[in-house]
């Protein structure tokens, strides 16, 4: 999932609720908890499952 869709998706949660996004390894795992927190938005919790990463942020 691109920065985009994920600033799309956060966009039509409330304050205070929790979007779980699904990442590959390399750029996106990068790119995307450090641009949400650029934001203003809280990481709460990186984890790997399979080949993709579950990313939680905190809107």
């Amino acid at each position: 999932m691109t920065m985009v869709k994920v600033k799309l998706k956060l966009s039509q949660i409330a304050d205070g609720d929790t979007l779980d996004v699904l990442l590959s390894e390399g750029e996106p795992l990068e790119s995307v908890p450090r641009t949400a927190e650029e934001q203003g938005h809280h990481i709460e919790d990186i984890r790997k499952e399979g080949d993709y990463y579950h990313v939680v942020i905190r809107k």
